[in-house]
């Protein structure tokens, strides 16, 4: 018999080094979106913000411009999100930009 020596690829991620690294589509996005509740009402939720921001704080600003209740909420995959009623999606990038937070390029924001 014949010995041959062949290798078995293992499974590759062309994209790792693009993660790993400060690459342009490694970037980290706020991402704004709206959630549909029962009949006419909304959520928007806010994801993404840097950890060393104090989410209570910017959610205590927000319900004060914005006439709203808000919480939030820590999930398992995507850790603090900020939850405000109604549809705030404008207002809270806008809030978002001029308080200086995020730039506009890393707002990305969502919903029908």
């Amino acid at each position: 018999m014949v010995e041959l020596d062949i290798q078995i690829p293992s499974a590759y991620d062309p994209f790792a080094e693009a993660k790993d690294s400060g690459a342009a589509g490694a970037k980290d996005y706020v991402h704004i979106r709206i959630q549909q509740r029962n009949g006419r009402k909304c959520l928007t939720t806010v994801q993404g913000l840097r950890k060393e921001f104090s989410y209570e704080k910017i959610l205590k600003d927000l319900k004060k411009e914005f006439c709203c209740n808000g919480t939030v909420v820590q999930d398992k995959e995507l850790g603090k999100v900020i939850q405000l009623q109604g549809d705030q999606r404008k207002n809270v990038s806008q809030f978002l930009i001029s308080t200086g937070i995020v730039k506009k390029d890393d707002i990305k924001i969502h919903g029908f």
